[in-house]
């Protein structure tokens, strides 16, 4: 399906992308073959909990994972949690694995990881088997996100 809020978010943005369908995929491997895409260049929007009813999302480039300890020093918090699944549906209007900040239902803030600046990436398109190519220094310019060193390289297998 790619017709989604994501999908035309990004298009009414009038940013330069390209929609690519794939079936499913189990692991980042897959996803970035799916996607025509270098593993790093896979990026995983994350739902973080600041507090009730109170969001964000964090992009993280695939291979590493969210450093909690920076993340909470950037934000000047001393919690956050992930919310599960239904939760983070209610608060995004998209099912895990499918999540992005383009088209979401609530705008909450963006965490950017600062080691997509310059790059092409692929991000969920809010269905599965569904994402969106594009240039990371237009998605951090349209979402207005704050880039950081929020991440730390994923342990090795």
């Amino acid at each position: 399906m790619s017709d989604t809020p994501a999908v035309r978010a990004v298009a009414a943005a009038g940013i330069a992308h390209e929609v690519i369908t794939h079936g499913p995929v189990s692991s980042l491997a897959e996803a970035a073959a799916a996607r025509r895409a270098e593993i790093r260049d896979v990026v995983k929007t994350i739902v973080v909990r600041r507090g009730p009813d109170d969001y964000l999302f964090v992009l993280v480039p695939g291979g590493r994972m969210i450093s909690w300890p920076k993340l909470r020093t950037l934000l000047g918090v001393s919690r956050l949690s992930m919310p599960d699944a239904a939760t983070a549906k209610d608060a995004t209007g998209y099912e895990r694995g499918t999540i992005t900040p383009f088209g979401a239902t609530t705008p909450w803030p963006v965490i950017a990881d600062e080691r997509i600046t310059g790059r092409q990436i692929s991000l969920g398109g809010g269905a599965h088997g569904t994402a969106i190519t594009l240039s990371a220094d237009d998605a951090i310019t349209t979402l207005s996100a704050t880039v950081a060193d929020v991440t730390d390289p994923e342990p090795a297998p």
